[in-house]
């Protein structure tokens, strides 16, 4: 899906409509910085915002991740390009989020034998120093890599309004979590809440 063309063909029908930005947010009770990310190609609506915003428009939810208005010969060829990329959207965060965990096991594996090697052999204390530093840096860099793929695999969802989001670095970072829950500030709604990770945005 082609998140540009999407907005721009979000923009042109509530212009049709002659309705503003902050109009249509209205309509569907979330904040005009909202509708405008859509329309400057920075993200999709959330799932649960497309029917209400297809209905408004007037159009289909094939006609809206497609971003164009859709004739009878090619709705069923756009629709399954679209079922697909949903599709390869899924599978490749489900890759980083198995990156991610082996990245954190082989750390994990690097740092214990490294912390091993140092306590167990005859050394002189600057090698000892040095390994132990080593290790450091290892741990951290591992911890640096899962971070950065686990964040960029799909989403988060508020628990309050629904409303899918990538956090920031230090908002991912910082937040207490579970396995599938994150504790982060929604930019919609404004709660902190538990967010439930998913594998699309």
């Amino acid at each position: 899906m082609n998140q540009i063309k999407t907005g721009k063909f979000i923009a042109e029908l509530r212009k049709e409509k002659n309705l503003t930005q902050m109009q249509l947010s209205e309509m569907l009770d979330i904040s005009d910085k909202t509708v405008s990310k859509w329309e400057c190609g920075k993200g999709l609506p959330e799932v649960s915002m497309m029917l209400p915003l297809c209905e408004i428009l007037e159009i289909n939810v094939n006609e809206l991740l497609s971003g164009e208005r859709l004739s009878e010969n090619n709705y069923h060829k756009m629709a399954e390009e679209n079922i697909m990329n949903l599709i390869s959207e899924k599978k490749e965060s489900r890759k980083k989020i198995i990156l991610s965990a082996i990245a954190v096991v082989c750390n994990i594996l690097a740092v214990v034998t490294l912390v091993l090697l140092a306590g167990l052999f005859e050394m002189s204390n600057l090698i000892r120093i040095t390994v132990i530093f080593v290790a450091v840096i290892v741990l951290v860099g591992g911890l640096v890599v899962a971070c950065v793929l686990d964040r960029d695999a799909g989403s988060f969802e508020c628990a309050k309004c629904h409303t899918r989001f990538v956090p920031s670095m230090s908002e991912y970072v910082w937040g207490a979590h579970t396995i599938t829950r994150r504790k982060l500030k929604c930019p919609h709604c404004g709660e902190k809440t538990y967010c439930k990770k998913r594998l699309t945005k």
